[in-house]
């Protein structure tokens, strides 16, 4: 399976590199290496045993050597766009990055990483199902202010992937350009998140035929109980198009979704099985610090470069259990702002600030940070 990675904050930043190169656990290097703590099998009454190994292996120890992409919000575009009357118009859009190389083999992507910081951040690196090996088939997928990616599968998609476009509004279908199961499944959830309009207007704040040009109700926002029944919607699409047409040889879908539009998050752990486990998920509001290198500690802990000490720095005072050393540090634990980490790995060695997601649940991040985690309600 893939492995991604998603960071949202309204008041701090994340320095790419500090959240995606720097940690031994970090997302670019889940090409082969993999920490997988705390995940459990299904038990219907108590979801209380360990995981197999061999559960484990089949949905989480895929090599994922297929492509890399990122999207990082900017206020770039606005910034430079024509004036605009709307009160909605947004203050970030999603700016991408994809390469089929290794992540750490890429030194525009190194180069990136080093120099660019953002508040949202969704990364992804993928191991290719059924499609071509190509940077138009890399995660993240945008449509207008929205960022959408994937871990898992549509089970049979080939069989129905016609069925599929056949429920999606045409200005979502135009804008797919890979083939994807998941570019597909973004497509007819932008389909239920905003409905086509019978005169739709062209995005304001973008040159004609440029690669910002989309329609305007992809620049609106949603609540997150919105992006939640579009999500819900999408899903029961899926699954209804397969039994219609596979019957009983309809096998599970795989669906870890995230979906973020630059101000709120959605991300679900999603298996229509009844004794099978999706792929891992975990969430952490609290790991951000232990990233951030302006702050004390290392997410390497007593194993990074400066050794242990305790959260030890020149005066910062280090969030509670930290065991890392950084001399560098610059400001004290409890002034990094409010932020959410949903991830497919823990890329921090405190196993203690991540929350395995159950299955069929999804976490719901809102403008100002509150998070709720709920049953997905399929």
């Amino acid at each position: 399976m893939c492995r991604w990675f998603a960071y949202i904050s309204a008041t701090e930043p994340c320095l790419l590199e500090d959240v995606l190169v720097t940690p031994t656990h970090a997302l670019s290097k889940q090409v082969h290496e993999h920490y997988l703590p705390k995940l459990l099998s299904h038990d219907p009454s108590a979801h209380a045993e360990p995981t197999s190994q061999a559960e484990i292996t089949t949905r989480n120890r895929l090599f994922n050597v297929d492509g890399f992409g990122m999207a990082w919000y900017t206020p770039v575009l606005s910034t430079f766009s024509p004036p605009s009357t709307s009160t909605t118009k947004p203050d970030l859009h999603p700016a991408l990055y994809k390469s089929i190389q290794p992540p750490l083999h890429d030194s525009n992507f190194r180069s990136l990483c080093a120099n660019t910081s953002s508040p949202v951040l969704l990364a992804h690196i993928r191991a290719a199902t059924a499609t071509a090996i190509t940077p138009t088939n890399n995660h993240p997928f945008t449509f207008g202010i929205h960022t959408i990616m994937h871990n898992g599968y549509i089970s049979s998609f080939a069989l129905i992937k016609r069925a599929l476009c056949d429920t999606m509004s045409q200005e979502a279908y135009s804008h797919i350009q890979g083939g994807t199961d998941t570019e597909h499944f973004a497509a007819l959830l932008m389909t239920n998140l905003c409905p086509a309009s019978k005169s739709p207007t062209p995005n304001p704040y973008s040159g004609e035929g440029s690669e910002a040009s989309f329609p305007a109700a992809w620049e609106q926002y949603h609540s997150v109980e919105q992006m939640h029944t579009a999500l819900v919607r999408t899903i029961n699409t899926v699954i209804s198009i397969q039994s219609s047409k596979l019957g009983p040889k309809a096998e599970p879908n795989d669906l870890n979704i995230a979906i973020t539009d630059g101000r709120s998050l959605i991300a679900c752990r999603y298996r229509n099985s009844a004794t099978e486990q999706p792929p891992s998920l975990y969430y952490s509001t609290t790991a951000g610090v232990t990233l951030n290198r302006q702050f004390p500690d290392h997410p390497d802990g007593p194993k990074g470069p400066q050794g242990s000490g305790k959260g030890k720095s020149a005066g910062k005072t280090a969030a509670e259990g930290a065991e890392g050393h950084n001399p560098h540090a610059r400001r004290d634990a409890e002034d990094h702002g409010r932020h959410v980490i949903i991830a497919s790995e823990p890329t921090t060695y405190k196993e203690r600030e991540w929350t395995l997601i159950e299955k069929n649940r999804i976490v719901l991040v809102g403008p100002e940070g509150n998070v709720r985690v709920k049953e997905i309600g399929v």
